[in-house]
């Protein structure tokens, strides 16, 4: 006779739990994502700019005579380029990308590749006989992150309490340099002290570099709004699920109606990796 189980208790199905143990060993080639987009070392960052916002990417690969050698991100646009005063109109991919690539087998499970993603500080190339045939980013990451011990933690134990806010009248140039000076990929913007919204280094992209337009804006016309959050308190687990189903790789964290904290796409991975 099956033991009996106490109301409102729930266990996981045999099938709940294989799915689950399926998922601690994905491997990379599961969940890569296969549209690899290229760029040249000679391209201007403003055209760099264009495609990443135009296909909704945050990075390019770069080829050299045929060869994958290095890569280019939206965080290098910010933090290169636009923190330190120069025109993307003037600099090139090649002044600005990381290398050498960071070179990944596909058939690897994906908690290795979060390990390497976190020690060596980066997106990762995945390679075939010698061959590029993915990218995998953290975002991709947290996608496929099973419900397991190291992603039971609470959130609030990884989560960036000292959250930046800007005011909904600040420019889009100031918050840039902002967010490039402290390589961060976000603000919360806020209204009469409140927030309201959220900035991220993938609106700069796609809502004024690549349709050129003035960066002598103000934020309030270009926020994320509402604003997408999540209790304080929850598990790594859960935290990245609601990410991956709001399609968002930053989630702020409330706490008695105030913001407590941020929690990144990366952040995640790295507790993962543990």
């Amino acid at each position: 006779m099956p033991a009996p189980t106490k109301p409102g208790i729930s266990f996981p199905s045999v099938l709940d739990r294989v799915y689950q143990d399926h998922k601690r060993h994905l491997k990379v080639d599961e969940i890569m994502s296969r549209d690899v987009v290229t760029t040249l070392p000679g391209t201007l960052m403003s055209d760099a700019a264009k495609t990443m916002g135009e296909r909704h990417i945050g990075s390019l690969i770069v080829m050299d005579y045929g060869t994958p050698v290095a890569i280019v991100t939206e965080r290098d646009l910010l933090s290169k380029v636009l923190a330190d005063g120069h025109n993307p109109e003037t600099t090139t991919v090649e002044e600005v990308m990381s290398f050498p690539l960071i070179r990944i087998c596909p058939t690897i499970e994906i908690r290795e590749a979060a390990r390497t993603m976190i020690h060596r500080k980066g997106r990762l190339a995945v390679f075939e006989c010698g061959r590029i045939v993915g990218v995998i980013t953290a975002s991709d990451l947290i996608r496929e992150m099973p419900d397991a011990p190291e992603t039971s933690l609470n959130v609030d134990q990884f989560m960036t309490s000292d959250v930046v806010t800007v005011d909904a009248k600040e420019k889009i140039d100031t918050i840039a340099t902002i967010m490039g000076s402290k390589r961060i990929g976000s603000v919360i913007v806020t209204r009469e002290g409140k927030p309201s919204g959220i900035f991220t280094e993938r609106d700069l992209l796609s809502k004024f570099l690549m349709k050129k337009k003035s960066l002598n804006t103000q934020v309030g016309r270009a926020v994320s709004s509402p604003l997408k959050t999540a209790p304080a308190g929850i598990s790594i687990h859960e935290a990245a699920k609601t990410m991956a189903a709001q399609h968002i790789r930053r989630l702020p964290l409330m706490k008695k109606k105030q913001i407590a904290g941020i929690i990144t796409a990366r952040d995640l991975v790295e507790t993962y990796a543990k």
